[in-house]
């Protein structure tokens, strides 16, 4: 949750995405925000009793964007057109950007470009109520769960680029334990639900299965 960060942090790289206070999605983090603070990240995830899923995928979705926001938000200054000219996660693992809109064609781009292209499709995403309704009683579409989906497989590419990367500059900045933190909560909850595929998480494998041994 974004309570993990410290004032440091405070720059985004996007506008953070608030979640209504008083609303029943706002009650829900909090909960969240509690029982991550017990230190148990696989209990943390899961689907409090009664809820829908939905509603837990959603709510948490937007804070996994506001915590990669953030993080993001440490580096920029270190990813640049020049420092990383392609969207890569390590040597083997490249990303090009289509969001089947506006760019339908994938095309190659620098990293910075790229995250940014995401961050606002992402954006764009969470703000369309239709998609993710923040008032009580409104219903998700039946494409929801494809929708979200999509946005926590392209926000693992930012963690991924970040890791592969950046970490040099994440250990300056003495973030580490936060990126960690982050990465492992989006992990186990990703792993929770089946939100993303395998073959998608494949640029942090071994990274996957040392932050996650520990704790089965």
């Amino acid at each position: 949750m974004s309570f993990l960060f410290g004032s440091r942090s405070s720059k985004t790289f996007k506008p953070k995405k608030n979640i209504p206070e008083g609303s029943h999605q706002y009650e829900l983090l909090k909960h969240a925000e509690a029982t991550l603070g017990s230190g148990n990240l696989r209990m943390a995830v899961m689907l409090p009793e009664g809820e829908d899923l939905n509603e837990w995928v959603a709510v948490n979705t937007v804070d996994f964007f506001n915590q990669i926001n953030m993080l993001y938000g440490t580096i920029t200054d270190f990813c640049t057109e020049e420092s990383c000219p392609v969207m890569s996660a390590g040597p083997k693992y490249e990303y090009h950007w289509a969001d089947g809109t506006n760019i339908k064609k994938p095309i190659k781009c620098s990293a910075p470009k790229y995250i940014d292209y995401l961050m606002t499709w992402v954006q764009d995403q969470l703000d369309d109520e239709t998609l993710f309704p923040s008032k009580i009683g409104v219903p998700f579409k039946r494409n929801f769960m494809s929708v979200a989906k999509t946005i926590l497989k392209r926000l693992f590419r930012v963690y991924a680029h970040i890791y592969h990367q950046h970490f040099d500059s994440v250990m300056q900045l003495q973030e580490e334990a936060h990126l960690n933190t982050s990465f492992k909560h989006f992990i186990f909850f990703v792993q929770e639900f089946n939100l993303i595929e395998r073959k998608e998480l494949v640029p942090l494998q071994e990274l996957i299965e040392k932050l996650t041994t520990k704790d089965r």
